[in-house]
């Protein structure tokens, strides 16, 4: 039991679960750039570049008539532009949020401190002690 219940700490702990939401964000936002990258930025590149489809670019590098062995490097091109923009975003995210801490760090700066506490009033008992102490003093 001792493990299961050291499992449920674990796995209910925030930077889990934060972890966890970040992971099926990011396998959304893969789905995203993908079709980012596969049906919008590639077709008019591949026009300019003469009605060229990236992902059917290949070279046939051995194998038979039947089955041929295809050097596939369109899709390597196409991997390399989604990685790309996936880094883009990913630096623009961070730049993002690092300028967003900047700026409440400024203002915790600018943020006058909190005037201190005043001493608290001494209570009976002590007001009481200091006149024994300075009586036996004055003996």
């Amino acid at each position: 039991m001792a493990f299961l219940s050291e499992f449920k700490k674990f796995a209910l702990k925030g930077n889990v679960v934060d972890m966890a939401v970040g992971v099926i964000i990011g396998g959304a936002f893969g789905k995203i750039v993908t079709s980012l990258v596969n049906d919008v930025l590639m077709p008019p590149i591949g026009m300019m570049l003469g009605n060229v489809n990236f992902t059917d670019l290949a070279l046939k590098i051995g194998g038979t008539a039947e089955a041929p062995v295809m050097w596939k490097y369109g899709a390597f091109v196409q991997q390399i532009v989604d990685f790309l923009i996936v880094a883009l975003c990913v630096f623009l995210l961070v730049k993002g949020i690092n300028r967003l801490s900047e700026l409440g760090k400024k203002k915790e700066e600018e943020a006058p401190a909190p005037a201190p506490a005043p001493a608290p009033e001494p209570t009976k008992e002590e007001v009481l002690l200091t006149e024994i102490r300075d009586l036996l003093k004055n003996k």
